[in-house]
């Protein structure tokens, strides 16, 4: 690895840090403080109280894990989380324009492989897992009308999460008090895009709610990629006596029937890049996804050291998906179809004691949990023809239900600050079981039903040190666990039916080093080198018209540097950086496969082949001027190195940089305000691929991002 950047990136850091030593007034303490006054020090988000590292509110400042709380993007389409998340380092979030796959979300590399949905990162709302016990989630039911903010944690503390935590993002809804406050939403922009929502919230010392609601549509950046989409967030909290509270959380979800224009060939993209792929329109490549889930947090104080929590939830998900499967490939015995039907039932509980007191004169505290999480999934696989007729749902060519649960208990423990130092260790044993019944068996083929277990411990430890008020460095080591999920396990690379009992889980070993910086005007800046090396890493082998097929890799190596800073530049100038190197290659030569179907792996991948789907480099750039209080304005870049998109380094997307500016102004009435804003992306009209499908046999790679596109919205709020 070139550690060139790292250490200019070091330096640049400590070169801030000397700026601010010279600012401090004479006399300022140097030394270490307790939590209060580290939580009141400085505004900027390093402070930010957060809970997703440790599971108990504190400033991020304190905490020896790389955590982000970002706030909804107000200048926005407000339906996609990757809105919110381009200024977190060391994660890579693409709005692929295809409502039909979700966003592609890696962080430090893992889940980049996962075609759709996500893959490799826990995903939570409010506490409640939206991520299933395969370890598959989405962020496309996040309600960002009823949002308050979003926390991302990466690194080796994430582990705690269990299965498949190479990071977590976790959603919070806003908490209600006060009288009601309602607001509503109109945005409206290129593509036909639009989006109308409503929020109302409010609450007293014993009852609080928000509620929100949205509906979007869109007739697509790309041919055949129109789409919609309405949801329901809502969370009401209940105080009792003796501070006892109760807070019920619901999701309802609706996509009907969103396009899916696939990805295009290298030729095809050059020709017309906001093209179609020519199957996806001759099949009517489409989804649809309806999902209801309910959630419920009980907290019980038990005396002044120790609280009970109880979370439980449950929830149903439906999903009908048409690919473009040649007729000639589903005409096999054994093929599973072209439309695939999903019908999941899922829910779980984790009681959580909590412990607090304190240790040679520092505070201590003790967390002990059990998560127990289920799915029951309703699999079936029919033709997508009938006949001559094209893109409808034919014969039955599957039928299984494929059952998944998780059983991990976790303990973690921190101690301090005291004398500048805080430790923070944990572990947590986590046990996968899958099982499949076959409820139909192809003609000539056999019985897929099975089972297969996956178990691991995962041990995490890290420790920080107060250099002074405005500084913290820290460490910290994990060991994470990741096993194939259902649809990684879904099919075998010889064309059979049933699961693919042969994939293992994934082991990660992860390091960190880093430095958490702030100033007293409200600035800060922060520094982390990481690693992680897995072992058996899940790759994707081949990806033929949306059905793909995984197998493991030998090791691989995810390393690099991220750097982030806040700075105000000026009373109403203030600018946001947020630099990722990642450097991701295969350490252990392995073999894949070029085509399916595929008896055996054919095709070497050779050691130092980058591991497609990341780029080396990512950066985002805001710089905001506040012209008034009511009138701003936001310029931004984004700018990604190239990606390759098959494990062999031969094909590739090219490096972009895409410039964005927007504005925002507020009137202000005695009963309420309404705010304007404009923002028109992509200014300079760049062609480029924002996304890649990796590994797809048919080389049908490229995801176009959008050309210039204009966006405005209206918010009025009642007071």
């Amino acid at each position: 690895m070139r550690w060139t950047k790292e250490w200019a990136a070091a330096l640049g850091l400590l070169a801030l840090y000397a700026q601010a030593s010279a600012q401090q007034p004479q006399g300022a303490a140097a030394s270490g403080t307790d939590s209060a006054e580290t939580a009141a020090a400085g505004s900027d988000e390093l402070s930010a109280v957060t809970v997703t590292a440790t599971r108990i509110a504190q400033p991020s400042f304190d905490v020896p894990a790389s955590i982000s709380s970002e706030s909804i993007a107000p200048d926005a389409l407000g339906v996609n989380a990757a809105e919110s998340l381009g200024d977190v380092p060391g994660l890579l979030a693409r709005d692929r324009q295809n409502y039909a796959q979700d966003e592609q979300i890696s962080i430090r590399g893992f889940g980049a492989r996962a075609p759709f949905n996500i893959a490799g990162i826990r995903i939570y709302m409010d506490g409640i897992p939206a991520s299933q016990p395969d370890g598959q989630g989405d962020v496309s039911e996040f309600n960002l009308a009823s949002a308050g903010h979003i926390e991302v944690l990466r690194g080796p503390f994430s582990a705690l999460y269990g299965n498949s935590a190479g990071g977590v993002i976790q959603l919070f809804t806003a908490d209600g008090s006060g009288p009601l406050h309602a607001s509503a939403t109109a945005v409206y922009g290129s593509f036909e895009q639009r989006r109308f929502s409503a929020d109302a919230l409010g609450g007293d010392s014993a009852f609080d709610y928000n509620v929100g609601v949205s509906q979007f549509g869109t007739a697509g950046s790309r041919g055949h990629s129109a789409a919609q989409r309405s949801s329901l967030g809502g969370k009401w909290g209940f105080q009792f006596a003796n501070a006892t509270h109760l807070t019920l959380v619901l999701n309802l979800f609706n996509a009907p029937e969103a396009q899916d224009p696939l990805g295009l060939t290298r030729a095809q993209f050059n020709a017309s890049p906001q093209g179609t792929a020519p199957t996806a329109a001759q099949f009517n490549t489409r989804k649809s996804v309806d999902q209801s889930q309910l959630g419920v947090l009980y907290d019980i104080p038990i005396d002044e050291a120790n609280t009970l929590s109880l979370m439980a939830y449950g929830g149903h998900r439906d999903v009908l998906q048409f690919q473009a499967i040649p007729v000639g490939t589903q005409l096999a015995p054994t093929s599973p179809g072209g439309v695939v039907s999903l019908g999941n039932g899922y829910g779980g509980v984790e009681p959580r004691w909590n412990y607090h007191s304190q240790l040679l004169d520092g505070p201590w505290d003790i967390t002990a949990g059990l998560d127990y999480d289920v799915l029951d999934e309703h699999r079936e696989g029919f033709n997508n023809f009938i006949g001559s007729t094209l893109g409808v749902e034919g014969a039955l060519r599957r039928n299984e239900i494929d059952e998944v649960y998780d059983l991990d208990p976790y303990l973690q423990t921190q101690w301090g600050p005291i004398e500048h130092w805080t430790v923070l260790a944990g572990v947590r044993r986590s046990t996968v079981n899958v099982r499949s019944t076959a409820l139909y068996t192809p003609p000539g083929g056999t019985n897929g039903s099975g089972t297969v277990g996956y178990g691991a411990t995962s041990p995490v430890g890290g420790v920080l040190y107060q250099v002074s008020r405005d500084l913290n460095l820290y460490g910290s080591y994990g060991e994470g666990f990741e096993t194939p999920t259902l649809d990684e396990l879904a099919y075998r690379l010889n064309g059979s039916a049933g699961l693919d009992y042969s994939l293992r889980a994934s082991l990660s070993r992860s390091f960190e080093l880093g430095a958490k910086l702030r100033f007293e005007q409200g600035s800060s800046a922060q520094l982390a080198l990481f690693r992680a090396d897995s072992n058996n890493e899940l790759v994707l082998e081949s990806d033929t018209g949306g059905r793909s097929v995984y197998g493991n890799a030998g090791l691989t190596r995810h390393q690099g540097v991220e750097v982030s800073t806040d700075a105000h530049l000026l009373p109403r100038l203030s600018l946001q950086i947020a630099y990722t190197y990642l450097d991701a290659r295969v350490q252990t030569a392995y073999y894949a496969c070029s085509a399916v179907p595929c008896a055996k792996p054919n095709t070497l991948v050779a050691a130092g082949n980058y591991l497609p789907g990341l780029p080396e480099d990512d950066l985002y750039g805001q710089l905001q001027w506040r012209v008034t209080d009511r009138w701003d304005w936001l310029l931004t870049d984004t700018y990604e190195s190239l990606v390759y998109a098959n494990d062999a380094d031969t094909a590739y997307a090219g490096a972009y940089d895409v410039l964005g500016i927007a504005s925002d102004y507020t009137w202000q009435w005695q009963t309420g305000q309404l705010r304007a804003f404009a923002r028109l992306d992509n200014l300079l009209n760049r062609r480029y691929a924002g996304s890649v499908i990796v590994n797809n046999t048919s080389a049908e790679y490229f995801e176009a991002g959008p050309g210039r596109a204009i966006l405005v919205g209206l918010t009025y709020s009642m007071r």
